[in-house]
């Protein structure tokens, strides 16, 4: 079905984003996420000179996620931090609010499930964005959110743990709605909320491997981080 026969404007609202986001919230003790992390034999994730290794199996794949998770925690704590971009609507920042909500929600929910195998807190670089405009933040904003959608979607078929999967699934939806909401805010009443450039032809959601996302991140990350060991 070609995308020009549904009517994207009635999808969100200017008036709705804050309910569609609110669907996607994690309940982190509700779905038992703490009690479907790591078991507590791992090996703890050897040091990296002068950076963190992800390790390997579903460790690697979780402290993959957690890494992502700590990037966007980072960018929307340091987006509330700066009282937001300038002349920011109330809307603008109830929704940055949401979503900063969540993804710390995210992080620390890896960051416990993971324990003593979690990798340390990594030094992030924003220098890139000007936090006092409204586009160099949703902008931002949008290839944070996009990021992390195609990042789930690469590593859930490596996943081992079906408990894991489902978490993964849960997590994921959150963050595509977070991509949806940013996108309306960037380009409102528009099939922007599911672009061509992430959505293909089949109506499927983009997908990039481990080195994809982390080569696009590092424009963001200082750390340096082994993913090596990862599977594909």
């Amino acid at each position: 079905m070609k995308k020009e026969l549904f009517k994207p404007e009635g999808l969100i609202q200017h008036t709705d984003r804050r309910a569609f986001l609110k669907m996607g919230t994690l309940s982190v003790a509700g779905a038992g996420l703490l009690l479907m992390g790591c078991k507590d034999d791992e090996d703890v994730m050897p040091p990296v000179s002068g950076g963190v290794s992800l390790g390997s199996g579903d460790v690697g794949i979780l402290n993959y996620a957690y890494a992502l998770e700590q990037l966007e925690a980072a960018f929307y704590a340091q987006v509330m931090m700066g009282s937001y971009f300038a002349n920011a609507s109330a809307e603008e920042k109830t929704i940055m609010g949401d979503l900063e909500k969540h993804e710390r929600a995210h992080r620390e929910f890896f960051k416990a499930a993971l324990g003593a195998n979690a990798i340390a807190d990594l030094e992030v670089d924003f220098s890139s964005i000007d936090f006092s405009s409204r586009n160099s933040v949703l902008g931002a904003a949008k290839t944070f959110e996009d990021l992390g959608v195609a990042a789930y979607n690469g590593a859930g078929q490596f996943l081992e743990s079906g408990d894991l999967l489902l978490i993964a699934g849960k997590i994921v939806s959150v963050e595509a709605r977070h991509a949806a909401a940013i996108r309306d805010l960037i380009n409102p009443n528009s099939a922007d909320f599911a672009g061509d450039d992430i959505i293909d032809a089949n109506g499927l959601e983009r997908t990039l491997n481990f080195q994809e996302v982390l080569t696009a991140a590092s424009t963001y990350v200082k750390t340096e981080i082994d993913f090596s060991q990862l599977p594909g």
